[in-house]
């Protein structure tokens, strides 16, 4: 069950990547590529032929004038053609990291979010009294602060302070010790990456007006964990008695995500730095679909142990993210908000990612190099979660009651009351 190179299924059937660009409503060059691809096939040939005849002239003996004139003509040739073939295979290379991943013949079509299937919907509890919003709710406990998290770095910032602060704390070591305790290896990596990584994870080029970065050093601030966990075995063959390979990853997050003017604008639904634990698995290319269940199912049952309703929508064809050929979302109920938040989305990425990284593992190790499929899910995001919890666990007289598995996390402390912030 080898990985098709993206070239090669290009070659094969490139009826079915242009499909998959229609379906995804993406703008790649896929017509450039399969010309420029045609072309280095052709000047390859003609190398190879020039060569032959020059490897032929040399055995012949003592060559002629004539020869020796002829073999002048086939170096300079050569040395034109080599210099044609790096500029076109040079093109294709760079084309080919716009091509996203080909989606699953079962994922539904569809446009944008409105379109995903909703595959699991627990029936909300409406709040027995009129909640407030989380940032009005977090102002009035002196847990949230916007506007000096504004005042620090500018719009779409925010910060935590006392209890709350707290309360994030205890959320992602609870979700990190979670996983860990179901065998996931846990990672702290740097949340700053190069330029390479994030290729070898498809968050560039497509995503590029969305990151952060030092032009000076060309340095990125990650988006998420998952271009580092991805690369943590770049260029690397890992035994295949270690698949799958499981890793998770709390870090904060960058993103420049031009926002709608009005949208969201209040609140911390919508914004340019968050934390998140990330998931990411390495596994055997049979066993890809059944780890999408795995992971979407870890996602969704955080949810349930801090009582949260829950939402899980399949990703339909215009709402895949580049590297996904499958996915899910996973989303808790905003009561006050009176919408589903995302707080994870979850991923099949195929071999695409162990194909840009150069990730392989062998089955036997005189037998033939296959690519892993790697997944990832966030398990989960926050802030979107502290607002689940914050409209779900508010209470008529204002204070905030604290989820019971995060209490053992604060000191067994069951509620947030304002005035008495901290911990």
């Amino acid at each position: 069950m080898g990985a098709v190179r993206p070239i090669d299924l290009i070659r094969e059937d490139p009826e079915r990547v242009r499909a998959t660009l229609a379906a995804r409503a993406f703008d790649a060059p896929l017509d450039r590529i399969i010309e420029n691809d045609d072309t280095a096939r052709r000047l390859r040939a003609e190398v190879e032929a020039l060569r032959a005849e020059r490897n032929k002239a040399s055995k012949g003996g003592p060559p002629s004038d004539e020869v020796k004139e002829r073999m002048r003509e086939v170096g300079d040739r050569i040395a034109t053609i080599e210099k044609d073939l790096s500029a076109v295979e040079g093109q294709v290379t760079a084309d080919l990291l716009w091509i996203p991943n080909v989606i699953d013949a079962d994922v539904p079509l569809g446009k944008g979010e409105a379109d995903n299937r909703v595959v699991r919907e627990d029936r909300p509890t409406p709040l027995p009294f009129q909640g407030i919003p989380h940032w009005e709710l977090g102002e009035r406990l002196g847990i949230l602060d916007i506007p000096r998290g504004t005042k620090l770095s500018g719009s779409r910032f925010y910060l935590f302070r006392g209890a709350g602060a707290a309360l994030q704390r205890a959320l992602i070591t609870w979700m990190l010790d979670v996983h860990v305790r179901d065998g996931f290896t846990e990672i702290y990596p740097p949340a700053v990456t190069r330029r390479d990584t994030l290729i070898a994870s498809g968050h560039l080029p497509h995503f590029d007006e969305n990151l952060y970065r030092d032009e000076d050093d060309d340095v990125w601030m990650i988006p998420t964990a998952e271009p580092q966990l991805v690369s943590l075995h770049r260029d690397e063959t890992v035994a295949f008695e270690q698949l799958p390979l499981r890793y998770v990853a709390y870090t904060p997050c960058f993103r420049r995500e031009h926002m709608s003017a009005g949208r969201d604008v209040r609140g911390i639904k919508r914004v340019h730095w968050f934390d998140k634990v990330e998931m990411v698995v390495l596994t055997a290319p049979e066993g890809s679909r059944q780890m999408l269940e795995e992971l979407t199912a870890r996602a969704t049952m955080l949810l349930e142990r801090l009582e949260l309703p829950v939402q899980v929508t399949e990703r339909c064809s215009g709402d895949l993210g580049f590297v996904a050929k499958k996915g899910f979302d996973v989303q808790a109920w905003g009561p006050v908000m009176g919408e589903w938040l995302e707080v994870s989305s979850c991923s099949d990425g195929g071999s695409l990612q162990a194909e840009r990284a150069n990730i392989r593992f062998k089955r036997d190790p005189k037998g033939k190099a296959e690519r892993p499929h790697i997944l990832n899910a966030s398990g989960v995001a926050l802030p979107r979660l502290m607002i689940a919890i914050m409209e779900n666990y508010q209470q008529p007289d204002g204070s905030l009651a604290i989820p019971a598995v995060l209490r053992p996390y604060l000191h067994g402390r069951e509620r947030i009351v304002a005035g008495e912030s901290t911990l």
